[in-house]
């Protein structure tokens, strides 16, 4: 198999230490400093890594997927939460510790919504699927007439991510909530752009399903409002491609770093 000549390379959520190859904290599971790249190797007998699964995803990404043949790279994945990835030179930029690229919990909003980290106002309170779900939901609320409504048959619990964006062409208040929401988006890409200058941005995660309609947005949000632009190569805003397998694919290509 693959794994008897190459090893084992694993994405995987919550805080990572990959030059230890071990999970110091994953909530969901409960597990608490876990030597996972070890307990691979011995059992099955071969080389395994470990990275964070955003991390993984972008990796994935820039060597095979929509930022292939670019050396700097920068991700958002839009889920639940927001996670991020930084490629610089073809490397995943980890920080200290393996700590660093928690891209999602940079403040957007200051004293704004409480986010799950501690702190409030972070990108992902206001970027995240959950947020957008959440913002959508408030707005229906304020408009018993809002066409979301029908989309949704009356009922609110099967609110999801393209609800607004599914109204906005025909709807007041869907469009006010997607417009707030590119803003939301927008801002937290041009800080990332105003940092890294990357050659390329993606976009991830199931809000990418949007494709152009997002992309585009983003872009001349950017472009309008970065100096960047002005005396310097324009970052590509693109979503991504690969979709659930960039994480497994950027986790073999851990092994050719």
């Amino acid at each position: 198999t693959t794994a008897d000549i190459l090893g084992i390379g694993v994405g995987c959520p919550g805080a990572v230490n990959s030059k230890l190859g071990v999970v110091e904290y994953l909530p969901n599971l409960g597990w608490e400093n876990i030597p996972l790249a070890k307990l691979l190797s011995d059992k099955f007998s071969t080389k395994a890594l470990l990275g964070n699964d955003a991390n993984v995803a972008t990796l994935g990404e820039a060597i095979f997927g929509c930022a292939k043949g670019y050396d700097d790279v920068i991700m958002f994945t839009i889920g639940t939460g927001v996670g991020g990835g930084i490629i610089i030179n073809k490397k995943i930029y980890e920080g200290g510790y393996s700590k660093g690229g928690e891209l999602g919990h940079i403040t957007l909003v200051v004293n704004g919504k409480p986010c799950t980290c501690g702190r409030n106002g972070c990108i992902e309170t206001y970027v995240s699927a959950t947020a957008l779900i959440s913002q959508t939901k408030e707005a229906m609320l304020q408009d018993s007439k809002s066409k979301m409504w029908d989309i949704v048959s009356g009922d609110i619990s099967r609110v999801d991510g393209k609800t607004a964006f599914d109204c906005e062409n025909f709807d007041a208040s869907a469009k006010k909530v997607v417009d707030t929401y590119i803003c939301y988006l927008s801002e937290s890409v041009l800080n990332m752009l105003n940092i890294f200058r990357p050659q390329v941005f993606i976009i991830g995660g199931g809000i990418s399903a949007q494709g152009d309609n997002l992309t585009s947005r983003v872009y001349n949000y950017c472009k309008k409002f970065s100096f960047g632009y002005k005396g310097a190569p324009e970052t590509k805003i693109v979503t991504a491609t690969l979709g659930n397998g960039a994480g497994i694919i950027g986790a073999a290509s851990l092994l050719f770093e």
